[in-house]
């Protein structure tokens, strides 16, 4: 098995095509709810018997019975089938938007997982692939492609990750700038870096940026994220040097798809953390491992970080990168994005 495995798995799940993966503990064919259908279900599942996996944000929302509470949203249930939890029925566990579409029946009850590394990496591969984390999963089951866990550590691995290009990037703000682009051999999507000014035997003044095409493009007011990524820049430039680092983690790492299903979930009263654990996400699915691999590429080993958010203080820590200083860096509230910014204080543990 290889990473490129992983990126057959993840063009499979999107398609929806049935999938495997080996553990030490068996094997678990899976077929994505989101991407499946009827007939789909149907062929990969002739008895009917195959039970619902979800993760435990989103089984929390079904009052399962019998359901231990998780230690973290992202843990595996899987959910009993019974005769009246068709597909219909399984894409109203899997969606909240079909909530109300299709009435959630219940009682539902979970079932023990004996193969519990193999549920876990179909949760951590449906994030990678950006749809919902539920599907249909059958114990020593089986499908054309199989992966392990195992293979999906080596696709996350940051170590993988190279500079692909650079060029010089005048920038408004910072004209005197170059940007740097990084790929690994799986991933579709790019991370850049834009370097501002010149080392000049001083720290650099680092951001991480995580992509956010609403607030970074559209000019959202739902975030913070647009006036951030100006503010970043000017902030850099006027420290005479630093780095922007602009990370292809849409939506805390959920992607663009699953953000906006978030925004919807907000729009009902839910706040940005309930509103990712209610789809079946983690809170912060985000790894700031690749950010320290493109500073290592880029030389810069101590830094100081511009930011709010004191995992990615200790996140880059832990990858070998040394934050000398965390720079706050905050901004004014408006009325669209005052309990955004309040929940980031309250849930996230940013410190503004």
């Amino acid at each position: 098995m290889s990473a490129r495995s992983v990126a057959q798995a993840i063009d499979s799940l999107r398609r929806g095509w049935p999938i495997a993966i080996r553990s030490d503990s068996g094997v678990l064919a899976l077929l994505a709810i989101e991407t499946g259908d009827a007939a789909r279900l149907a062929a990969f599942d002739p008895r009917g018997i195959a039970p619902v996996l979800i993760s435990s944000g989103r089984a929390a929302t079904l009052k399962l019975a019998n359901q231990a509470p998780a230690a973290a949203p992202e843990c595996p249930v899987m959910v009993e089938r019974v005769p009246w939890l068709d597909f219909d029925a399984a894409t109203a566990l899997a969606d909240p938007q079909f909530d109300l579409l299709t009435p959630l029946k219940g009682p539902y009850r979970a079932l023990s997982i004996d193969n519990r590394p193999a549920a876990a990496a179909a949760l951590r591969l449906a994030t990678l692939a950006g749809v919902l984390p539920a599907f249909f999963a059958i114990a020593d089951g089986s499908a054309d492609l199989e992966i392990s866990p195992a293979d999906i550590d080596e696709h996350e691995d940051a170590v993988r990750l190279t500079i692909a290009a650079r060029a010089h990037l005048p920038v408004a703000g910072a004209e005197s700038a170059e940007i740097v682009a990084f790929r690994t051999p799986e991933m579709p999507g790019e991370h850049v870096a834009l370097l501002i000014g010149a080392p000049n035997g001083a720290l650099p003044l680092v951001r991480l940026h995580s992509e956010c095409l609403t607030g970074d493009v559209l000019g959202s007011l739902k975030c913070d994220c647009g006036p951030q990524l100006d503010a970043a820049i000017a902030a850099i430039a006027a420290s005479g040097w630093g780095i922007l680092l602009y990370l292809r983690q849409e939506g805390r790492g959920i992607g663009l798809i699953n953000k906006l299903r978030a925004y919807a979930l907000q729009d009902q009263g839910f706040d940005t953390v309930d509103a990712n654990t209610r789809l079946g996400f983690a809170v912060d699915s985000r790894d700031f491992a690749v950010a320290a691999r493109m500073l290592a590429l880029l030389g810069q080993r101590s830094v100081r970080l511009l930011t709010n958010n004191p995992q990615k203080v200790a996140q880059l820590e832990a990858a070998g990168i040394t934050v000398i200083e965390r720079v706050p860096h905050k901004l004014p509230a408006n009325p669209h994005n005052e309990r955004y910014l309040a929940t980031k204080r309250d849930r996230t543990g940013h410190e503004f």
